[in-house]
């Protein structure tokens, strides 16, 4: 039986689909199963279409080939409809969003949907589908991402994580509501507090969270390699995740493979996620889908509870990763969809 998998389409740079690609290749070379990014390669059995790509001929002349294709879901794209924006970058949402309803409604013999979240939006916005589908979570490497390491986190202060790609556009609202988190643990409850950001983040941003909080300790790390993040992780005492209505992001189950505990808005996939004993997620006090103003004080009070109580929930962050989220498992479930 022909094993060999296409991966569609092919990615590079940074991001949830950039990682999860490389993640997976690694699995695939570990079973001893080929992979390629060609569509027309005439040995192919199965096509995992990971995000939008306007390769659409392609794709429906593989099927009618006989190739299953099984499409990867997380989000879409939405805060174009609520934030200003401009028309060209509104347009290529809004396209793209399409795009991968198309693939779903016409070509896709099977779904893998990153999160329940993620399984109940496309059904509420594009309708149920009438294929096999299931929920699988991101996986993650549990001997890499690991708290097993040199590194602790400090003494004689707090450091709070941030980890994102790109912290620009709408990506910059998380960032101003870590500073506001930050000062807030720091003032109202008089905690010694450095955020740490780690991300591409413009200098204009740099100087707006200094704006906001003149007098509190920012680390910028900029982008760093993956590797270095299991070692970042292990240094920090909590995470705070700060993407909004995020299917299923890679940044937390990083986190708690590494015995790192989240805080974070209760928006999402992050309460499934994020159970109680791993992590505290918290109501975000208005309209998230309007991009309202959060409520800063409930997160920061959840954050202390974490701090207060750092071991264990270290422990148990580690443990749920553990029982959830090993690539191993992962990695099997979506082989189960493809080479069925």
């Amino acid at each position: 039986m022909n094993h060999k998998v296409c991966l569609v389409p092919e990615l590079s740079g940074l991001g949830g689909m950039v990682t999860f690609q490389d993640k997976f290749i690694s699995s695939l070379r570990q079973r001893g199963i080929t992979y390629t990014f060609n569509m027309n390669d005439p040995d192919i059995a199965a096509i995992l279409v990971i995000g939008g790509t306007r390769q659409l001929f392609k794709l429906w002349q593989a099927k009618r080939r006989g190739v299953r294709l099984v499409q990867r879901l997380n989000g879409m794209n939405w805060m174009h409809k609520v934030e200003k924006s401009s028309l060209r970058a509104a347009l290529r949402a809004e396209i793209n969003n399409h795009i991968l309803a198309f693939i779903r409604r016409n070509l896709a013999d099977s779904i893998i949907y990153q999160s329940d979240f993620s399984l109940a939006w496309w059904n509420q916005v594009f309708g149920k589908r009438p294929i096999p589908f299931r929920v699988t979570h991101n996986g993650v490497d549990l001997e890499k991402y690991t708290p097993q390491g040199p590194e602790t986190p400090p003494n004689d202060h707090y450091r709070l994580l941030l980890v994102e790609g790109h912290m620009s556009g709408s990506y910059a609202r998380g960032l101003d509501t870590a500073v506001r988190l930050a000062k807030t643990l720091q003032s109202d409850h008089e905690l010694p507090i450095e955020l740490m950001v780690v991300g591409d983040v413009s200098d204009s941003l740099m100087a707006d969270a200094h704006l906001i909080a003149p007098d509190l300790w920012i680390t910028w790390r900029g982008i760093v390699p993956l590797g270095e993040i299991p070692a970042i992780a292990r240094s920090a005492h909590v995470l705070f995740s700060a993407d909004l209505n995020a299917a299923c992001p890679n940044s937390v189950i990083e986190a708690l493979a590494c015995g790192l505990p989240v805080v974070a808005f209760d928006t999402g996939a992050l309460a499934e996620l994020v159970p109680e004993e791993a992590g505290e997620i918290v109501p975000y006090g208005s309209n998230h889908w309007k991009l309202e103003a959060p409520a800063i004080q409930p997160l920061a009070a959840a954050c202390v509870k974490i701090l207060n109580h750092n071991p264990t929930y270290r422990k148990r962050a580690r443990k749920w990763a553990v029982d959830h989220f090993d690539l191993n498992m992962m990695a099997e479930a979506y082989l189960g969809e493809l080479l069925t």
